[in-house]
């Protein structure tokens, strides 16, 4: 029966086909002795190629020779025993039909046309931006196109090593995935996926496609926090140093650090060597408080903080003062020791009543205060710990010239031509002028001279 409706062509050629095969051959006719060749035989062509297709037999009558198949087709020449056909715009796998007569006969032949080609797209999926050492990485490659897909292997690589390999599959696009344990090694190296596409039993050659290659960035963060060293304490408007230092860190050199005293960010030299950052700063506080000081450091989107504090205070003094710093004999002087709140000042070890409060001395000066040397010591408790301060003032008091008679005496007579030396000192503030006289000419201290009758000074 035929069929009732039209068929698409593709069902068209295969309803032919059938029936020269069932209907055309009548029972024995199988084994005789003529052939209908097609060629070329299970050709391998680039999509998108033509072909020449020839149907060829032995057989000397040999007539009604033709082509069946769902490609463009058209007939380019034909002689006694062949009929050649040129095929336009292959793009898929199909199989040729040859068919013919001979001496009333059917012949028949067959050839499989396999389309190959090249995939479209090869991209290696993105990597992380940062990807932990000693964790599981999973490299995906997508593959779009490529044909036929039992000739396609997809290879991941790490650089030029081998990673892993497999048949891209049917999937549309394909998706091959490999996973490695991330190493410090892996740091910077670039990663890619090849596919291949093996037609070289075909008689043709190994074809490979390669992705753009993707840089792998990996890093490795310790649990343990960052060491912040900075002092207990410190005064007001006095710069301190500030170190943090975080070890097991890598890739060192690309860590970022923060320094910060409060919502102050420090300006801060960052060092590394080998698994360890430094951060150094200098930081400085303008009021008496408690501040805060965090160092921060990050690599690979994740962060390990340490806090301190460290505690501002202002010590201010002791101011140690005279109020006659030139006193003259006999008048009376006042020594005062001050200093800041909080602030303990002892004057010449007496204290003062209270922190916070002055130390005052009071004297009568005499010459023998001149040049005296008055201290002030100031004390202040900050976090358990006593700071000390320590200040000096010389007193200078103005008195007249004296001589000690005991050593000098206002007359003294020696023997007539003996050489004597005349050893005396007068004390004053300011310094005197001594003059001694022998009958009215000067006679000079601390040197020989022929001893005279009689002198004085």
């Amino acid at each position: 029966m035929m069929p009732s409706g039209p068929l698409p062509r593709a069902c068209w050629t295969s309803f032919i086909s059938l029936l020269l095969v069932c209907c055309l051959l009548p029972p024995g006719t199988q084994g005789q002795e003529f052939q209908l060749r097609v060629e070329p035989q299970n050709p391998v062509v680039p999509a998108g190629e033509s072909l020449l297709v020839n149907c060829s037999t032995d057989c000397p009558s040999a007539e009604l020779i033709s082509l069946e198949t769902s490609l463009l087709k058209e007939s380019v020449g034909s002689g006694l025993g062949w009929a050649a056909f040129q095929l336009s715009n292959v793009t898929g796998d199909t199989q040729l039909l040859c068919s013919g007569f001979c001496n009333g006969f059917q012949m028949i032949g067959f050839s499989n046309i396999t389309v190959y080609r090249f995939p479209e797209r090869v991209e290696l999926a993105p990597l992380p931006r940062w990807q932990p050492v000693g964790e599981n990485l999973t490299l995906r490659c997508m593959v779009s196109g490529g044909a036929p897909r039992d000739h396609l292997t997809v290879v991941l690589l790490r650089e030029e090593e081998e990673l892993g390999r497999q048949p891209a599959g049917d999937g549309e696009p394909a998706e091959v995935t490999v996973t490695v344990l991330a190493s410090r090694d892996d740091h910077g190296a670039n990663f890619s996926c090849r596919t291949e596409l093996d037609l070289r039993s075909q008689g043709l050659g190994l074809f490979q496609n390669s992705s753009a290659p993707r840089k792998l960035r990996t890093f490795a963060m310790p649990m343990t926090p960052p060491r912040l060293v900075v002092p207990r304490f410190s005064e007001v408007e006095t710069s301190w140093p500030v170190d943090c230092t975080l070890d097991g860190l890598f890739p060192a050199s690309e860590a970022q650090v923060q320094l910060a005293l409060g919502d102050q960010m420090l300006n801060a030299t960052v060092v590394s060597h080998g698994d360890t950052l430094t951060a150094t700063a200098t930081a400085k506080a303008e009021q008496e408080s408690t501040q805060e000081i965090v160092c921060n450091v990050t690599l690979g989107g994740e962060s390990r903080e340490t806090r301190g504090n460290v505690k501002a205070y202002s010590f201010q003094g002791p101011n140690l003062t005279l109020r006659e710093p030139n006193a003259t004999e006999g008048t009376t002087v006042t020594v005062t020791c001050a200093a800041g709140p909080r602030v303990r000042v002892t004057l010449d070890g007496v204290p003062a009543a209270a922190p916070g409060q002055p130390a005052h001395l009071q004297l009568n000066a005499t010459a023998k205060d001149d040049r005296r040397t008055f201290f002030c010591n100031a004390t202040l408790e900050v976090h358990g710990v006593i700071l000390h301060r320590n200040r000096s003032v010389q007193l200078r008091v103005l008195y007249g010239p004296k001589i000690d008679r005991a050593k000098c005496p206002q007359r003294l007579t020696w023997k007539d031509r003996t050489m004597h030396i005349l050893q005396c000192q007068a004390r004053g503030n300011p310094n005197p002028k001594l003059q001694c006289l022998q009958e009215g000419s000067m006679f000079k201290v601390g040197t020989p001279s022929p001893s005279p009758l009689s002198w004085g000074c």
